[in-house]
């Protein structure tokens, strides 16, 4: 288990990419006891919540397409989407030398354990694929 303070030190140092390079702002931090902490980064057009349920283990991060500042129905997946399936999209356009500028990107952070390994290892990826929404058209970024 991560304490609150861990956490909320650790996604911001290894997101820290989303204020810097894609002009975002740390929008909501929540924390439910020790059992769970999400904290959102948006801007105009997107918001994206890096959450933690501790008792589960279960990591995530969603990215929302904001409609006029709102967050969009939950359900609606073509509006709310997963991580996972965005890199899904996006993979097929980052050349190598991408994927290698990113890893050296992330070289100043060390991990010290599985669960900081795991929030860098998503950092990289969300870092990859924010560079290239704008090239997919459902997005409308």
């Amino acid at each position: 288990m991560i304490d609150a303070k861990s956490y909320t030190a650790f996604v911001k140092r290894y997101y820290s990419f989303l204020i810097s390079e894609f002009d975002f702002i740390v929008s909501s931090e929540k924390v439910r006891g020790n059992t769970f902490y999400d904290i959102q980064y948006s801007n105009k057009k997107i918001a994206i919540s890096i959450s933690y349920e501790n008792i589960e283990d279960y990591f995530q991060i969603n990215i929302y397409l904001l409609n006029n500042g709102y967050f969009p129905d939950y359900d609606d997946k073509t509006k709310t989407l997963n991580l996972s399936k965005v890199n899904a999209l996006v993979i097929k356009e980052i050349s190598k030398k991408e994927i290698e500028l990113n890893n050296d990107y992330f070289l100043i952070f060390e991990a010290h354990d599985h669960f900081q390994k795991k929030l860098i290892k998503s950092a990289k990826e969300l870092r990859l694929s924010m560079k290239h929404l704008k090239e997919f058209p459902q997005f409308k970024l």
